[in-house]
């Protein structure tokens, strides 16, 4: 395997376990700065935010940086800004820290993305994608537990000197192993946003949205949520962690093969629903250690593996603009990773933690709505080209 595609899915892997691991830490970082673990929970919603506005906005205005120099920059901010999160001496520095780390993922992470395709010929590039968006999905698995330990062994500053560490090994990978890249073409942020335009588009996009903020309305308040099993051993909540992570790598492994065998329809149709009941049944199921273990597997593998039957739908309405549909795709579980901190935050105070299941299944609920009648609007043009904004786009 090319060891620079291992490079990137190296700093892929920083990347999202510093977006995961602060669900870990939650309650220490409450107790850290005196706040609510609501008000905490906002150090996820910041990151996300950031990750969301400045991954399309650098992706076009950057696009005439050579490529190695933008992901130098990206872990170079990513780093600090980390480093500087772990040194924070109020809550509201760590917050601007958090939303600096963002703007150094959003420098790193399209840029990775589109590096791995110019890194392999076209027969390859698919593979080359998945190696480094795996960097993402292990990070679940793996990056966010392990920094949830560290966190509960020492102190959640040192977890996120841990993430720093990971973007550290990165960029010394980045500078040694990658070579100068030819740079893609331009494509202004305008003709990035005009697939919008499209309802079918606007509405896969929609569906991403509402299902990543019912996911992570859970997953963000995760040691407060199953406090119950938890009971405040740290052992265990990385346990469970790495249960969710492993469900959901394993999910989205096995998820782009089944929709060839049953399409994506049927395949978005089933994660969504049995989320649903998932999210209900989590008041009960969160009391006892075996049955929190199973709601905590499906949410982890039904949640992730929505991931790609989205991701196809999108790049089969326009494969000629496939970079700049799945770049909006991951802008918008984005979108819906930062407004699951408010929401959360939200329902910690209105219906208590061991009830925001059924929030995340109302959301998802309606992510399941709006699924279908993208379904039916593509089903309805199916023998027909993509609209003329996703086609001139």
């Amino acid at each position: 395997m090319d060891r620079r595609l291992l490079v990137l899915a190296v700093g892929m892997f920083a990347l999202g376990t510093d977006s995961y691991v602060v669900a870990g830490v939650l309650p220490q970082i409450s107790r850290a700065f005196g706040v609510s673990v609501g008000a905490a929970g906002q150090m996820t919603t910041v990151y996300a935010i950031a990750f969301a506005l400045f991954s399309p906005t650098i992706a076009a205005l950057a696009a005439s940086v050579p490529r190695k120099l933008l992901l130098l920059s990206g872990v170079a901010v990513f780093v600090l800004a980390n480093l500087a999160t772990a040194m924070a001496p109020t809550f509201a520095f760590a917050l601007v820290m958090r939303a600096v780390a963002g703007v150094g993922a959003a420098m790193f992470s399209p840029t990775a993305t589109g590096s791995a395709a110019l890194l392999a010929p076209p027969q390859r590039r698919g593979f080359a994608l998945s190696v480094v968006v795996a960097g993402l999905t292990a990070s679940t698995a793996l990056g966010s537990p392990v920094g949830t330990l560290i966190g509960g062994l020492g102190d959640w500053r040192w977890t996120m000197v841990f993430v720093a560490a990971l973007g550290t090994v990165a960029g010394l990978g980045v500078w040694a192993m990658l070579s100068e890249l030819p740079l893609p073409p331009a494509v202004s942020l305008g003709k990035r946003l005009a697939p919008l335009a499209d309802a079918r588009v606007a509405l896969t996009l929609a569906t991403t949205v509402l299902a990543l903020s019912g996911l992570f309305t859970v997953y963000t308040y995760f040691a407060v949520v199953f406090d119950r099993v938890v009971a405040g051993n740290t052992v265990t909540l990385g346990a469970l962690l790495v249960l969710w992570g492993a469900a959901g790598t394993l999910a989205n492994l096995m998820s782009g093969r089944l929709i060839d065998k049953i399409g994506d329809r049927k395949v978005i149709v089933t994660m969504l629903a049995g989320l649903v009941v998932d999210g209900l049944l989590m008041p009960w199921s969160g009391a006892n250690i075996w049955t929190a273990a199973l709601a905590i597997a499906v949410w982890g593998a039904f949640g992730w593996g929505l991931l790609v039957p989205q991701q196809r739908r999108l790049v089969n309405l326009a494969p000629s603009i496939a970079p700049v549909l799945t770049g909006l795709n991951t802008a918008g579980s984005f979108v819906g990773i930062s407004a699951a901190g408010v929401i959360g935050a939200a329902g910690l105070k209105a219906v208590g933690a061991h009830n925001l299941g059924g929030i995340g299944a109302a959301l998802i609920a309606a992510a399941l709505i709006v699924g279908e009648i993208a379904s039916r609007r593509i089903a309805a043009s199916s023998a027909a080209p993509a609209s003329g904004v996703v086609a001139s786009a």
